[in-house]
This record gives structure tokens, C-alpha cells and sequence, in this order.
């Protein structure tokens, strides 16, 4: 049966958008398929809650079947536009196992017609209501009596209501509700003072300026505008506030905010434009959100084809509208989702999450967890399970660009405190250009003379046996990964990140020497359409021996518990059970034997081929009786060889994600990035970086047996 929650708002402006967008997040960690139904859009055009929707959340339905009916089909004849989105939502039911609704907003005003038409809309598509009020410019008093009225609409058309979401309040105004991560204990769900004997639970969020600042692609819409030049992926940046250029260069300057969008006429463009360019690159001059060009002039051949020719580093606007039309439209524009305001996005997730008791909604919902997993729920899981820790994670390479734009996104999601290693300077003058908020972060220098003569110490102890000296040790720390790996070492971060600007060696070669407690080896989470499995291990070890392969098992065996994969490990080979010998084969069996000697509480099977290990016909043909055979979710193979074909062939022919490599076998959690790492990698590993931190020092998947080793 689909389940599925309706968001529908009293009045414009109240910031449902954010709501809807928690929701979906929230069930998509239950569920596998969750989709957005809007009843009513705009003709003409593509509604921009459907397709950030879809953006972020990797929907697979069309967009056609995640709309209704148009305005103008409502204005004509509403009862048969009913009918019509009441046959769509179920189209659209049939392919979900869960569905947001988010209500019109068809007249853009507050009005009573517009609330009871979504009221009549969940009644008719039998859904709860989550009654989303806006706090904007209300009294706790005037906020009460506003609940308590669309409650009783709700009510009057016979539509439940499943929580009160107040959105917007004023600091101050009203004690918000405390929520818990999912699993926890439930906390007191009504806003004290609002309304103390509300039927249903009532939670605040409160007013958050970035939600209703305006993109620069919303600007460019509002003037329609074009692209001119610079940067397009600017085009999702906040335009914090708006100017009028029309004083001289330097009188301009003066009066430039933080993320200022400049509006000039594109006649003066060639005395003003490249000022305002070096303007914003400097780190002495607040980074501007855009440049808005009016007017539809040309610019001079010679400017023009010198601006282009320059990395302009923010998005220029062209538009033919003057300067008066041009500021009086950018001035009325509010802020809205598009799959372009990752910012925003981001931002309303994490207001969400805070204020908002998930698990308290689900249990309303009657929405039990499904068995199956899918690439999105696990990473969900990851994001929560590390928003639950809170770990301080290190970022070596703090100067790379996808480097910033994650640790803007971890920063806004609360996945964890970060560090930034390089030039504090540098960092934040990139970090303003790309249009990221970056404040919450600790930037360090790996050449702070404190910290500098301190690791060096430290490392020059740990090498000792090497013929280390604190004299060589103070040019080795200064090495990034170095540095951030004796914070690691020393308590400064739990764990540490890196590798998306340098190589694997260079990554792990400072862990090696500094945390091994023994074998280290790797695994990675292949995230298939129903499902999670773990490979270990395909990136650390060329041709490791029957102890090591046992090793590797145990590892990964404890790597799959801690991210809730249940255990069950196949110990793969060429052939299955005694079918076959040979030394590979002997080693992988001799490894096996290990394993039940070391951890008899492990179930584990091998040798085991691919097949027997994933096919329960397959199992029940080769080795009938096994409680492994055709349900591993722990595969072990015998070489890197192996290994690394074997992950990729899976990664490229079945469609699946792979979320490594892993390490395993380090005193405290570090992390490599490929080179090709996407910012969403960047995010996805520094989640399980923080999530692998223990509060215990000593990792709970090592043997019993390992004891510090040197290198």
C-alpha cells in the first residue's frame, strides 16, 4: 500500500517548499521509491518544486506523472480538474511505494477558497495533511489562533491532519520543538506556548534569511535575462541583496555588500565591468553574486572580446530591459527551489531535520522500514548515522574547489566539523567566489609554527625506529597529508579525508606509518537497486595469504556491521566446496578455516564461487545446506586482481554505486578520494569517515590477536 502525506499551506510565502523537501528526504531513508505529486501547476512551464524534486532525489518517474492539472483547467471546471488529478495521483501511486503532495498555490494569495480546495484535494486522495502556518510577522497569540483555524478547515472537509508545521517564526516568538535522531527516544513535540492541547503534534522553523534570498538564475528569469558570460555554475548562488550601479567605480566599490548582485547599464559596462570583476576576486573586496547588464547595448569589440577572453569568475546577466524596469522586477523576486540552489536546498534539509521529529512522522504515517536499500537510502543512512556522531573530520587539500563546495554542503547539512588545511586567505576568498558559506570551518595552515614544531615531535617519536629526527620531521609535516594525519594522531580531528589532488600513496602512505595497528586493507559498499553488499578487499593488498585473506575477512565483516549490512561472508574462488584444488583454491579454503577459528560467532562459507554465493538456485545445486550459499553480503576475493576487475565489472554492468575504497585496520579512520571524485563522492566519504570514528580508540573489527605493527 502507498503511503503518502499532503503539504498544503494557508497563505503565499510560507515556505512549504522546505517541508516537502524534508519529507521526501525523510522517506526515502524508509522506502524505496518515493514520489512528488503537485495537483495543480503552471502552464507553459516546468514547476520548479517537481524538478528540484526530482534533481536531488534521483526520481525516476517522468515528470508528466508527477503533475496534475494546470491553473487555467482549475479556473474552468474545478470539480472535472478534481476528477483528473485524483486519476493521475493514482497512475502515479501504482509506481511508488511512498508520495508527497505539495498543494497549490494557484491565486498567491492567502484566501480560504485556496486552503479548502487542498483540504477537498487530500480528503479525495485519502492523505494526511501536514498544515503548514506561517510565523511571519505573528505573535505565539495571533500564531495559535491561525493553527486552530486551519485546523478546523481541515477539519470541515473531512481532511486529517497529520502535524502542524509552523514555518518562518520570528526569533524569539516561540520555543521550538527538540526532535531526536531517528530510533531515539521521542521528544516533546508542541511548541510551548502555541498551542499547549493541539490534537496533533505542532514544530517550529524558525525564519532562515538564505531560504528567501532569490538565485541569480531566478534573477535572470525575473528580467529575462540571458547568460552573457563567467561562470554558469554561479547560477545557483544567493543574490543576498541588489544595487544599482549608477555611480562611479570607486563610489560602487564602496557600497558592495557580500553577495550583491550589481545591476549596471550595459553602456557603461566598459568602464564598470572589469572593475567589479578584480573587485571580486580580491580579498579585500566582498565577492558579488552577479553582474546584471540592462539596456540590451553592445559592448565596445575591444572590451567584449577582452572580458571573454578573461575567467570571469561570477555569472553576467544580459537583459534588454532598462535599469528602472530591470531593479523594480529583481526587487519583487522571492527566493524559490531549483535544482540549480543547492544552497537552498541544502539549507532547508538541514532546518528540517533540527526542528522537525522524523521518527514521531513515520510512526503517524504507519510507514514501516522496507527490506530493501537502495543507493539512495544508504546514503541517507550514512548522512544520518554521521549527523548522530558529529566527528571533526580533516580536509588536506582545503584549496581544491570540490573540496570547498562539499565541505559547504557537510557544513550546511551538520554531517560533521570540518577542518581545512592551506592558506586561510586563499580559502576564503575561493570560498566567497563560488558563493559558499564556509564560516563554521577551522582553517589551519600546515605551517603554523606551533603545530609545526609540535608534529614534529610527534612524528619524529613514532619513527624513531626509522631514524627519524625532529630536524627532518619539520619539513616532512608540512606535507598536508602528513599534517593531517598526525591531527588524526594526535586527538585534533577523528579522522581525515583526501586524495581528490593528490595520489592514493600519497594519502595513505602518512596512516601507514602513523595509525597502523596491523594489516590494512579495504572494502567497498557496492549499493545495488534492492540492496547493499561489501567487497573486500579490491584497492590495498596485490596477493595476500591465507592469514592475511582471514583478516581481511573479519575486517570486513566488521565494517559491514557498523553500516548495517548483516554479515554473511563468501570467501570467493573459482570453484565451490571441494570441487576443486589447487594452491589459490587451498588458500582461499585454508582462509576460511581461519576465520571459523578466530570468529566461530562469523557465519562465513568458501571457497565459494560468485554464483553460489549470490543465487539461491545456484546455492541449493552447489552447496545445498549452507546457511551462506545464495545470500552473502560479505564477499572476500582472493587478490587485488580480482577484486578490482570484479567491483568495476558490477559498478559498470549492474548500474551500481561503489562508496569507497573503505579503510580497515587503521587506529583511527582515514579515507582516500579518486582524483575524479565529484563533489557528492567528497560528501558520501566524509559521512563514512565520521561515521567509522569510534568514542573507543581501538577499532571493534580487528582481530583479537593484531598489535601495533611498524613500518
Amino acid at each position: 500500500m502507498t503511503r503518502s502525506v499532503y503539504v498544503a499551506a494557508g497563505e503565499a510565502e510560507s515556505n512549504k517548499g522546505t517541508v516537502a523537501l524534508g519529507l521526501v528526504e525523510l522517506l526515502s531513508r524508509q522506502v524505496g521509491t518515493v514520489g512528488v505529486f503537485r495537483p495543480v501547476v503552471r502552464a507553459g512551464r516546468e514547476d520548479g518544486l517537481i524538478a528540484t524534486v526530482r534533481s536531488r532525489f534521483q526520481l525516476a518517474i517522468p515528470y508528466e506523472a508527477c503533475a496534475g492539472v494546470t491553473y487555467d483547467e482549475v479556473h474552468a471546471d474545478a470539480e472535472r480538474a478534481a476528477g483528473d488529478i485524483v486519476a493521475r495521483y493514482r497512475a502515479l501511486a501504482g509506481q511508488c511505494d511512498a508520495i508527497v503532495v505539495i498543494g497549490t498555490d494557484y491565486t498567491d494569495v492567502g484566501a480560504p477558497t485556496e486552503f479548502g480546495f487542498n483540504a477537498r484535494l487530500a480528503a479525495d486522495l485519502g492523505t494526511p495533511v501536514i498544515n503548514v502556518v506561517s510565523g511571519r510577522g505573528r505573535t505565539a497569540a495571533q500564531l495559535s489562533a491561525a493553527v486552530e483555524l486551519s485546523s478546523r478547515e481541515l477539519a470541515h472537509h473531512h481532511a486529517g491532519e497529520l502535524a502542524v508545521v509552523v514555518t518562518r517564526a520570528e526569533p524569539g516568538a516561540l520555543a521550538p520543538a527538540h526532535p531526536t535522531p531517528l530510533g531515539a527516544p521521542a521528544p516533546p513535540t508542541a511548541a510551548e506556548g502555541l498551542v499547549p492541547a493541539h490534537p496533533t503534534p505542532v514544530f517550529v522553523l524558525p525564519e532562515e534569511p538564505s531560504l528567501r534570498a532569490p538565485t541569480v538564475a531566478d534573477l535572470m528569469d525575473a528580467c529575462d535575462g540571458r547568460f552573457f558570460l563567467g561562470e554558469r555554475d554561479g547560477l545557483g548562488r544567493e543574490a543576498s541583496a541588489l544595487m544599482v550601479g549608477a555611480m562611479s567605480l570607486p563610489n560602487i566599490l564602496l557600497r558592495c555588500t557580500e553577495g550583491v548582485a550589481v545591476i549596471i547599464p550595459s553602456d557603461r559596462a566598459a568602464a564598470l565591468l572589469p572593475g567589479l570583476v578584480a573587485a571580486h576576486t580580491a580579498p579585500s573586496f566582498p565577492a558579488l553574486s552577479a553582474v546584471v547588464l540592462t539596456g540590451g547595448t553592445d559592448l565596445p569589440a575591444p572590451v567584449d572580446r577582452l572580458l571573454h577572453d578573461m575567467a570571469v569568475p561570477l555569472p553576467v546577466i544580459a537583459t534588454d530591459h532598462d535599469t528602472f524596469d530591470t531593479a523594480t522586477r529583481l526587487s519583487a523576486v522571492e527566493g524559490r527551489f531549483t535544482p540549480e540552489a543547492t544552497g537552498k536546498i541544502d539549507t532547508a534539509l538541514r532546518l528540517f531535520a533540527a526542528h522537525v521529529d522524523g521518527r514521531l512522522l513515520l510512526e503517524r504515517l504507519d510507514i514501516a522500514k522496507t527490506d530493501v536499500v537502495t543507493p539512495l537510502m544508504f546514503e541517507y543512512e550514512l548522512l544520518d548515522r554521521a549527523r548522530a556522531r558529529r566527528r571533526h573530520i580533516v580536509l588536506p587539500e582545503g584549496e581544491e574547489p570540490r573540496i570547498l563546495r562539499a565541505a559547504d554542503i557537510l557544513l550546511r547539512r551538520g554531517v560533521a566539523d570540518l577542518t581545512l588545511l592551506g592558506d586561510a586567505e586563499r580559502i576564503r576568498t575561493q570560498a566567497a567566489q563560488l558563493g559558499l558559506d564556509l564560516d563554521a570551518a577551522r582553517v589551519l595552515s600546515p605551517f603554523d609554527a606551533e603545530l609545526r614544531e609540535r608534529f614534529a615531535r610527534e612524528y619524529a617519536a613514532v619513527r624513531a625506529h626509522r631514524g627519524m629526527t625532529v630536524e627532518l620531521a619539520r619539513d616532512t609535516v608540512t606535507d598536508v597529508s602528513y599534517f593531517g594525519t598526525l591531527m588524526v594522531h594526535t586527538g585534533m580531528a577523528d579522522g581525515m579525508v583526501s586524495g581528490a589532488a593528490h595520489t592514493t600513496a600519497h594519502t595513505i602512505r602518512p596512516a601507514f606509518e602513523i595509525l597502523r595497528l596491523g594489516l590494512v586493507s579495504s572494502v567497498f559498499f557496492m549499493c545495488l537497486a534492492d540492496r547493499v553488499l561489501v567487497y573486500g578487499d579490491c584497492a590495498v593488498n596485490p596477493d595476500p595469504t591465507a592469514e592475511q585473506l582471514a583478516d581481511i575477512a573479519i575486517s570486513s565483516a566488521g565494517t559491514a556491521a557498523m553500516f548495517g549490512v548483516d554479515p554473511q561472508i563468501a570467501m570467493l574462488s573459482y570453484s565451490t566446496g571441494v570441487s576443486g584444488a589447487g594452491a589459490d583454491v587451498d588458500k582461499v579454503r585454508a582462509a576460511t578455516e581461519l576465520v571459523r577459528e578466530q570468529r566461530p560467532d562469523l557465519e562465513v562459507e568458501g571457497p565459494i564461487q560468485y554464483d553460489a554465493a549470490v543465487d539461491p538456485a545456484v546455492a541449493l545445486a552447489k552447496m545445498p545446506g549452507s546457511t551462506v550459499a545464495g545470500r552473502a553480503t560479505v564477499f572476500v576475493v582472493p587478490d587485488l586482481n580480482t577484486g578490482n576487475n570484479l567491483y568495476k565489472a558490477v559498478q559498470r554492468s549492474a548500474g551500481a554505486v561503489a562508496v569507497g575504497p573503505v579503510l580497515q585496520g587503521l587506529r583511527k579512520p582515514v579515507n582516500d578520494l579518486s582524483r575524479g571524485a565529484t563533489v557528492a563522492d567528497i560528501v558520501t566519504t566524509v559521512a563514512v569517515t565520521a561515521a567509522q570514528a569510534e568514542d573507543d580508540p581501538t577499532p571493534q573489527n580487528q582481530a583479537p590477536q593484531k598489535a601495533a605493527a611498524r613500518s
